[in-house]
């Protein structure tokens, strides 16, 4: 696993510290968030190298953009690249729980999006960081949507990445807490394979759901004008 910098074209990202590098997911998610209504906070949580965080600074005029990560190295190394950044003045990093977090702050959030852990296998590796970046009893999806409908503004936004076979246990869970589904993306490796991701997007208002499929490749390191449209902004070579 490569521990040198992510070298985008506006931040780098350094993660030798993080378990979990950089990866296609927050980069998708970071491209993929709603902004239209020009957010004045924003909240990452589980931030690890802060990634999602550092493009949507890039991306918009937030004034406040919080995160949290629990895991002592990723959290040091969010705060690095945060305060190497060019909007590191709007950038936070917390070092607490979500349960801590919550309990503490009073205030609500326009937009939170959330990477979540989530290989609810029963297999765990050697790597207790690292299991704790990929298993999702580190942050149950339960704990984490009760959590952003406590943060979330009224007419705020929340979204997240998780496996598509993972999301009509998570859109139901996430009606009870009054969250519903406002956009979907579904996405594929290439033309032929299976759906892998689903990046979906919540509200306290429910609506007509508007469902889109993005497709990564067209073959091995030959990116689809869609997924080069999402990204250009980001990835130096796109």
């Amino acid at each position: 696993m490569s521990k040198k910098p992510f070298i985008f074209k506006q931040f780098i990202v350094n993660q030798d510290r993080c378990a979990m590098k950089i990866g296609t997911d927050a980069v998708l998610l970071g491209s993929w968030v709603s902004l239209e209504k020009n957010p004045f906070s924003i909240l990452d949580i589980g931030a690890g190298t802060g990634i999602i965080s550092l493009m949507l600074a890039q991306r918009s005029r937030a004034e406040l953009i919080d995160a949290i990560e629990i895991d002592d190295d990723a959290y040091e190394q969010c705060v690095e690249n945060f305060e190497n950044a060019p909007w590191g003045d709007r950038l936070f990093c917390y070092h607490v729980s979500l349960e801590e977090f919550v309990d503490e702050i009073e205030d609500t959030y326009n937009i939170i999006v959330s990477n979540p852990p989530f290989y609810s296998e029963d297999y765990k590796t050697d790597n207790n960081q690292r299991d704790m970046a990929r298993f999702s009893d580190a942050l149950p999806f339960s704990h984490l949507l009760e959590s952003v409908s406590q943060l979330l503004s009224e007419d705020g936004i929340f979204s997240v990445i998780i496996p598509f076979k993972e999301e009509a246990n998570f859109v139901s869970l996430a009606s009870t807490y009054n969250l519903f589904t406002n956009r979907i993306l579904h996405v594929k490796g290439n033309e032929t394979s299976d759906i892998k991701r689903s990046l979906l997007e919540f509200s306290f208002r429910e609506s007509d759901v508007k469902t889109e499929e993005l497709i990564i490749e067209t073959s091995r390191h030959e990116y689809t004008q869609d997924y080069i449209n999402l990204t250009k902004d980001f990835y130096l070579k796109m």
